[in-house]
């Protein structure tokens, strides 16, 4: 007799090896397509404050408003348009030392988001706090903000904060691991 036993339904019995993933784990794992997606989000906004940090710092002893004008020219703008003109006024107040702290502002922004992304990439759960918290941290204000002044853009962002707050708060305990100090290693690999 070779090897598989057959068991009466005619199918061959599961095997589960130790340390395999149980069914159920891989069904929750891919339910995390929302997770995803927010590390995603997550992640490509700090690259691109990291981009826009660069940038400012090496505006630093430029004229900016040369400089935002040669940038309208690239873009095709017309720099002589009131709105472009009138930034163009309020760039000359910025100082070296205003540029030096939107730019160390801009960097740490986009390392905290950087460190958040990779929490949630591991799915710690105080990434999944500190992303509830930084999401949520804005929804004031953005509802501050259209209700001084109403803007489709505003209220797009708005609906994707609170979304995202939703899911992670909704969704906190299947998502995100959690230690328990009061249990022995053994035990929580259920091994007794």
């Amino acid at each position: 007799m070779g090897g598989g036993s057959i068991s009466v339904s005619g199918r061959e019995p599961r095997q589960e090896s130790v340390g395999s993933v149980p069914p159920v784990d891989r069904h929750v794992k891919n339910r995390a397509a929302g997770l995803y997606t927010i590390i995603a989000v997550k992640l490509g906004k700090s690259l691109l404050l990291f981009g826009v940090a660069l940038g400012i710092y090496s505006l630093m002893g430029d004229d900016l408003r040369s400089e935002f004008e040669r940038f309208l020219r690239w873009v095709r703008l017309d720099p002589e348009h009131k709105f472009f003109a009138a930034l163009g006024e309020n760039l000359r107040a910025v100082t070296p030392s205003n540029i030096r702290w939107i730019a160390s502002g801009t960097l740490l922004y986009g390392l905290l988001l950087l460190v958040e992304s990779v929490g949630l990439m591991f799915r710690v759960f105080w990434a999944g706090w500190l992303a509830i918290g930084e999401t949520a941290f804005f929804v004031p204000i953005e509802i501050y903000e259209l209700m001084r002044n109403f803007s489709l853009a505003v209220a797009a962002i708005l609906v994707v904060n609170v979304a995202i707050v939703w899911y992670l708060v909704k969704n906190r305990n299947r998502l995100f691991h959690h230690v328990s100090l009061s249990r022995s290693p053994s035990t929580v690999s259920g091994v007794e």
